[in-house]
């Protein structure tokens, strides 16, 4: 509440019949009542400056409890938010106030939040500057450029040329696979302490931190699910179909990451489940990154057993060929079982291709897609080649 307050001088009476002619002029300074006589004298003939001091309105003791006790909500849950690095008021609350009314302080308290939730959401939307004919002109937000994650994408697709030059060189695949396992000991067990030990998160994070996406600082290193991936594949299929999942993954889905970030958002979102056998996708993913990925498994497919497969053992042990198609193991020389020469290889290409973009696109909840996406596009196109080689053989015996 403001009152007024005006100067009691010795011309007060003049000066409330000129106050109908002149309006007073209003100041916050107090500079009237400390002037001199001099001063008041030879001013006496306008109207006295008014003194204006704030009074606030008293609150009864349970209204001020309950403001104090709603601002301290507020002020606390920004503070979770980040939104204050400080607060600098005295708010001293006694013990016995700490319980307090819940149900309405708190309705109070997200009123509040919402309120400015609203504010700063509909300033970022609203900016804008006024020209020189009051015009305003909005200003575009500025589009955020996307994290490609470049470290972490580098390290991600030279694996896949690590795998191609241990393929070729006939490197031995139990020892492989025993030294990926001495890795996963080391890694286990750095991200146990991680989370138990800030100080070890923290030199952790320094040193690998630039490897690692934002939300796996508080979850499992995805390194831990690509060694799993890896060494699953490497023993239960076959050494070119575990070779070739390995690629997609290294390949595959770091196309499907990089062109998702960089078009995706002109590009459409995928459905929340496949037109058929209605699996769910993520609903992050894009037609963008679907199409990156699928021509990638594609390509890795169409090199791989076109022309990287042979190199390795005079391609005695790969599970196509281009003259026979499917090869069936049977103990001594692998029979042939046919759909081999271009349209074979290109059958092979386009399931790969198409296996791999739903693979990466595939929400299976928690499951990492460095662990899932070697295990389902092998085994599809493991599965595949079986069939293709089946349906082949039942071909060629019935003509």
């Amino acid at each position: 509440m403001t009152t007024i307050q005006r100067d009691t001088a010795s011309h007060d009476t003049s000066a409330r019949r000129r106050r109908g002619a002149r309006s007073p002029s209003l100041t916050r300074s107090q500079t009237s009542s400390r002037a001199s006589p001099i001063l008041a004298t030879t001013t006496s003939k306008r109207s006295p400056s008014p003194i204006i001091t704030f009074h606030p309105t008293p609150l009864s003791e349970d209204n001020s409890k309950g403001v104090k006790n709603i601002t301290r909500k507020v002020i606390k849950r920004l503070e979770g938010l980040g939104h204050l690095e400080m607060v600098d008021m005295d708010m001293s609350v006694p013990e016995e106030d700490e319980q307090l009314d819940d149900e309405g302080e708190d309705r109070e308290v997200e009123k509040v939040l919402y309120a400015l939730g609203k504010e700063a959401i509909t300033n970022g939307r609203a900016s804008s500057t006024m020209n020189g004919n009051g015009h305003a002109h909005s200003q575009p937000a500025k589009k955020l450029k996307p994290d490609l994650e470049i470290p972490r994408k580098v390290l991600h697709a030279s694996i896949g040329f690590f795998t191609l030059y241990l393929y070729v060189s006939e490197g031995d695949v139990r020892t492989i696979v025993l030294v990926l396992w001495m890795a996963l000991a080391v890694i286990v067990p750095a991200d146990l302490l991680r989370f138990r030990f800030k100080g070890f998160a923290r030199t952790y994070e320094r040193l690998l931190g630039f490897l690692m996406r934002e939300s796996e600082r508080d979850s499992v290193n995805g390194v831990v699910w690509y060694i799993l991936g890896v060494n699953f594949v490497l023993s239960l299929y076959p050494q070119d179909v575990a070779t070739v999942a390995i690629l997609i993954l290294s390949w595959a889905d770091t196309a499907a990451s990089t062109f998702g970030r960089l078009y995706g958002s002109n590009t459409r979102k995928l459905p929340a489940r496949l037109p058929f056998l209605r699996l769910p996708l993520a609903p992050r993913k894009s037609l963008a990154g679907f199409t990156a990925a699928s021509i990638t498994g594609a390509a890795v497919a169409l090199g791989f057993w076109g022309f990287v497969a042979p190199m390795r053992n005079g391609g005695h042990d790969i599970s196509w060929a281009w003259q026979g198609g499917v090869r069936q193991a049977t103990g001594g020389e692998p029979t042939s079982m046919g759909a081999g020469g271009f349209l074979g290889l290109l059958a092979i290409s386009v399931v790969a291709g198409l296996v791999s973009g739903v693979a990466e696109a595939l929400d299976l909840g928690s499951l990492d897609d460095n662990l899932t996406l070697p295990i389902i596009s092998g085994g599809c196109i493991l599965g595949f080649l079986k069939l293709s080689g089946m349906a082949a053989s039942w071909l060629t015996s019935s003509s």
